[in-house]
């Protein structure tokens, strides 16, 4: 026979020197983890009060109502945060088709009167979706609503006086202000 250690002899004896370098640091032997006194085991607590099961179920209620509450919120914020991307998405749909409109209004201003069916389906079938126009000469001047691209001097409140490009609105959302002519 060899005087080399046969592997198993080897992981034998890495496993006794882990089991000696375990007790020097935990300061307990394997002697003490073989005598377990199951008498010396802990006693079994008593059964919680009333009171105490009461103040437990009350916590679990409100636990409850709070995660409830919580979920509907989330369920109310995602429903209005989807409403709010498909009216984005109609917005810049409608946004897309301002220049075919833009494109009919210069082409009836240059007399092409063929024009004129399909500028007001085109405008008819937006406005019944909620297409707003912007073009009210002699309305008092709103920056929200108008881009003031000329001023004249005149008397009070500014007004327009005349309106160079039509601006739209979608629903209460200005996708293009009307380019004015301000008097005021």
């Amino acid at each position: 026979m060899s005087d080399q250690p046969v592997v198993g002899d080897l992981a034998d004896t890495e496993e006794q020197t882990q089991i000696e370098s375990d007790e020097a640091t935990d300061g307990s032997s394997t002697e003490d983890l073989l005598e377990f006194d199951p008498d010396a085991a802990v006693e079994p607590e008593e059964p919680p009060s009333v009171e105490e099961l009461l103040s437990q179920r009350d916590g679990y209620l409100n636990d409850l109502q709070r995660v409830t509450a919580e979920f509907a919120n989330y369920r109310r914020k995602a429903a209005e945060r989807q409403q709010e991307t498909a009216a984005g998405a109609e917005a810049g749909i409608v946004e897309k088709m301002l220049p075919v409109l833009d494109a009919c209004e210069a082409a009836v201003a240059q007399g092409i009167e063929d024009v004129i069916p399909i500028r007001d389906a085109l405008y008819g079938a937006l406005e019944k979706e909620g297409l707003v126009r912007l073009d009210d000469p002699g309305a008092p001047f709103d920056p929200n609503c108008h881009e003031a691209v000329v001023h004249e001097p005149g008397d009070g409140e500014a007004v327009i006086a005349e309106v160079l490009r039509a601006g739209y609105q979608w629903n209460s959302r200005v996708l293009r202000p009307a380019m004015v002519k301000v008097k005021g």
